[in-house]
């Protein structure tokens, strides 16, 4: 991935802005600037859009939205900066954090008044760190569909999306003024396209095992369960034309993933009372932590992949999303009348299992303290019949990256702004602070289509 200057006789086309990776944010832009008006190009990598977006839950946290008032839910811009700056332990930068936050419920507004793209509120239980039921998603509760639904709106919008078009060179002036790119066809065939803004749309850098060797060693052995595109694009162009980065140790891991189906198991189960056991039976870490930062302890276990351990009630509440009813029509959720009957079907030791769910039942039932932490008062003991899933830990996305400002413009090092580059989703730093112990739940999808929004009004303005 190389920052060049134009040489020879310049672009074969021209477009005033192109806009590099097809996922959620990529398509938020182009969206953004048919509505201006102004042609946009997409060009994505893959013969399909689907991104990091396919892979993930499909939901998007937001604030003061109209489906959460029809469900008598009252939030607010603060309380939900509040939320996620205290996930980060205050680390997250405060501006592009209140950004999202105030720009969420409107991004979901337009996206279903303008392009039709139709949002439930996500009820039942909270995700980790959220005091108010924030989590948005389309009917099918999937990102296959979120990302489905956005592609058939930009194609109803007319939106030029070219795929198979692998991005390898930017070419830029002195100034660091992005002048167009250059990519390349299934067939090997080379094309350069000019821009007066380029939108840096291409995610994080999960996929590039060197960087993540680099920046995240503790990751650097665990599954990638995220889009194989992904691999630093953005960062390494940025760094090249002296952009500033931040964060980079910073990273989505899901504690929850279904061995070997490759399914994620919603952390619903969890949230709700059920518990992790590792291969001798044992609880191992707090359970009611993010899925992100408890992926950490996942990977340090035998083998590598534990047990989600629930009952019937969690289990109904699971079948409400596509990803789980997909595990279970593939045969990954086991299920027996008695804890005996579940270790034997799963493996583990009788006596470890049945001790620790006699442990858990006091933790929910009298003033018995967990030593690992977790606080189970307000959710029912698990109760017959048992259900489980055998998990693994992942890697899903990075969440380090370009430094934007509030108009989603790169900054350079020098702190200043990039000419004419913006950045959006996981080509930007995002709102987890440095860590995995940041990361709230939604907030790339957050980062997507918000600063997406933002990047797509940001070059319709510079080139107005």
């Amino acid at each position: 991935m190389h920052v060049k200057p134009v040489e020879g006789e310049g672009f074969e086309t021209e477009f005033p802005i192109v806009i590099i990776g097809g996922g959620a944010c990529g398509l938020t832009a182009a969206l953004t600037l048919r509505d201006a008006g102004i042609a946009a190009l997409v060009l994505e990598r893959d013969t399909l859009p689907t991104g990091s977006t396919a892979l993930s839950s499909g939901f998007i946290p937001a604030c003061k939205t109209r489906w959460q008032a029809e469900r008598g839910v009252e939030d607010n811009t603060d309380l939900m900066a509040g939320d996620i700056q205290a996930q980060a332990r205050q680390l997250a930068d405060p501006a592009i954090v209140d950004l999202c936050c105030r720009r969420s419920a409107p991004t979901l507004e337009w996206f279903a008044a303008t392009h039709g793209i139709p949002f439930v509120l996500v009820e039942g239980f909270l995700y980790t760190g959220q005091r108010r039921a924030r989590m948005h998603a389309v009917p099918e509760r999937t990102g296959a569909a979120l990302m489905a639904r956005l592609l058939a709106a930009a194609e109803v919008a007319g939106s030029d999306i070219l795929c198979g078009a692998e991005v390898q060179e930017l070419y830029a002036d002195a100034d660091g003024r992005v002048l167009g790119v250059g990519f390349r066809r299934p067939d090997g065939s080379a094309e350069r396209v000019g821009c007066q803004a380029l939108i840096l749309a291409c995610s994080g850098f999960g996929g590039n095992r060197d960087m993540v060797r680099r920046y995240i060693p503790e990751m650097a052995e665990a599954k990638y369960f995220g889009h194989a595109g992904n691999r630093g694009d953005a960062a390494l162009w940025g760094k090249q034309l002296g952009a500033k980065i931040r964060h980079m140790g910073a990273y989505q891991g899901h504690a929850s993933v279904a061995v070997p189906h490759g399914i994620l198991i919603t952390w619903a189960v969890m949230r709700e009372g059920g518990i992790q056991v590792n291969s001798a039976g044992r609880r191992f870490a707090d359970e009611s932590r993010g899925y992100s930062e408890h992926s950490v302890d996942v990977l340090t276990q035998p083998g590598g992949a534990v047990w989600d351990f629930y009952d019937a009630r969690i289990h109904t509440l699971a079948m409400e999303f596509e990803d789980y009813r997909q595990a279970e029509a593939a045969g990954a959720v086991k299920t027996a009348q008695s804890e005996a009957a579940l270790a034997t079907q799963l493996g583990l030791p009788e006596a470890a299992l049945t001790e620790t769910l006699a442990q858990t039942r006091r933790y929910a039932e009298t003033e018995e303290r967990d030593p690992i932490g977790r606080h189970f008062e307000g959710k029912p003991a698990l109760a017959p019949p048992y259900y489980a899933v055998k998990v693994g830990a992942s890697l899903f996305h990075t969440q380090g990256g370009l430094v934007i400002d509030t108009s989603a413009r790169v900054l350079h090092q020098d702190g200043g702004v990039l000419p004419n580059l913006f950045a959006g989703g996981g080509a930007a730093c995002g709102v987890s602070g440095p860590e995995v112990w940041g990361y709230s739940s939604g907030n790339g999808l957050l980062t997507a289509v918000v600063l997406g929004r933002v990047a797509g009004e940001g070059a319709a303005a510079l080139i107005s």
